[in-house]
């Protein structure tokens, strides 16, 4: 399989990354969120609110589970608890090579300043909240990891260019 699977926290740039990635390469694109978005047709904030986080978790392993055998010269987003849940990392890296996308607390707190949209960081003390979650997610992305990127003061375009080195992946246009 030819597949990139990025994982990382909340406001690393999966998405982002993501897309520009999957266009360099001329992949097919997936975010595990947009797709859980489209299907239920409601937010994330949403099922969050009426379904709860375990609800919400199911929702992403099924995600994964349906795109097993279906992708193939593809880049995956996925939600940044996904990695957490019993078994998701096993799937995660049957699908393709995992790339952590390291950010620094300090950055992910500047990046996600103001960020409404995000049930894990609803109410107060967002810092505190984002401290909590680093510390127990960081590693499960480091052992969930084929790669790490940092992602720290880096352009795009660097990101990507450090992914491509790391996952030894050629355009599509240029295999030979």
């Amino acid at each position: 399989m030819d597949n990139i699977v990025l994982i990382g926290f909340m406001g690393c740039g999966k998405t982002s990354v993501g897309q520009q990635l999957a266009q360099k390469l001329n992949f097919a694109f997936y975010d595990t969120d947009q797709m859980i978005e489209d299907e239920s047709k409601r937010s994330i904030s949403n099922i969050f609110a009426t379904e709860g986080e375990e609800y919400f978790r199911r929702l992403e392993t099924t995600t994964i589970k349906n795109l097993y055998g279906k992708m193939n010269h593809s880049v995956l987003s996925v939600g940044g608890g996904l990695p957490i849940r019993e078994g998701n990392v096993e799937l995660l890296r049957r699908l393709g090579h995992v790339v952590y996308l390291k950010t620094s607390m300090a950055t992910i707190k500047k990046r996600l300043e103001g960020d409404t949209k995000r049930p894990l960081l609803a109410g107060d003390d967002v810092d505190k909240k984002v401290e909590n979650l680093l510390m127990i997610r960081t590693p499960i992305y480091e052992l969930a990891a084929h790669s790490i990127v940092e992602t720290d003061n880096k352009f795009f375009e660097d990101i990507i260019e450090e992914i491509q080195n790391k996952v030894n992946i050629l355009t599509i246009e240029n295999r030979g």
